[in-house]
């Protein structure tokens, strides 16, 4: 029962990242501020609604980089990567309904990661790789043993804000498989074809980032 409470928690976590992320990038018009605040002050909301059930991981690079460092059992991180697309999936498929019946609204762009045009797809899995790298070690950091759990939540939606600022220009940001697979199922094309990038690069970055704060930080250490 624990088990499903912690995934059920986020599913509905993921899902108003997904929403309220991608939903502002379609009002906006993927404006640089008003995208990555909505991403990060989501997480910043989250963190306080469900982080006590699941910790409020909402993406399979956070649930992989807690399983590298032994925080999370291999059954729950499955479980919670499940959960994580589904919450990612049902929040598109929300809004490409909301947006097909809104007057003059398009659903040709559901917030969907793409590299910006002329960058090559290995700049891009780069970039993501690095983005994804400093939002972990953060994550690794201020939860860990040697880290300050009240602020947790607010440092890390701070972090994901600033992530964006730098890579919304560059590759739509991700640093999250489930939120660019979602989007990407629903538009297909283009950006169904490049969505590997997307999940591998962040998986990629989580990895090297939970090794960093093993290694080097000592957050798994008092």
């Amino acid at each position: 029962m624990k088990s499903v409470k912690k995934c059920v928690a986020e599913v509905i976590g993921t899902f108003v990242l997904v929403f309220f992320g991608c939903g502002v990038a379609m009002l906006s018009g993927v404006d640089l501020v008003a995208t990555s605040l909505a991403f990060g002050l989501t997480i910043v909301a989250m963190a306080y609604t469900v982080g006590g059930v699941s910790g409020c991981h909402l993406n399979p690079a956070v649930s992989l980089a807690m399983f590298v460092n032994k925080r999370l059992p291999l059954a729950d991180m499955l479980g919670y990567w499940v959960a994580q697309v589904i919450g990612a999936v049902l929040a598109s498929f929300l809004l490409m309904t909301i947006f097909k019946a809104a007057p003059g609204m398009s659903v040709g762009a559901l917030g969907q990661n793409m590299p910006a045009e002329g960058l090559c797809l290995g700049t891009a899995f780069g970039i993501e790789v690095v983005l994804t790298f400093v939002f972990i070690l953060v994550i690794v950091a201020v939860t860990g043993k040697k880290g300050n759990g009240s602020l947790a939540g607010l440092v890390i939606g701070l972090t994901l804000t600033l992530i964006h600022l730098m890579g919304i220009p560059l590759t739509g940001t991700s640093v999250n498989p489930a939120r660019s697979l979602g989007p990407a199922l629903f538009v297909g094309g283009e950006a169904l074809q490049v969505v590997w990038v997307f999940i591998a690069a962040p998986l990629v970055g989580g990895v090297l980032a939970a090794l960093a704060g093993k290694g080097l930080l000592g957050t798994e250490s008092e």
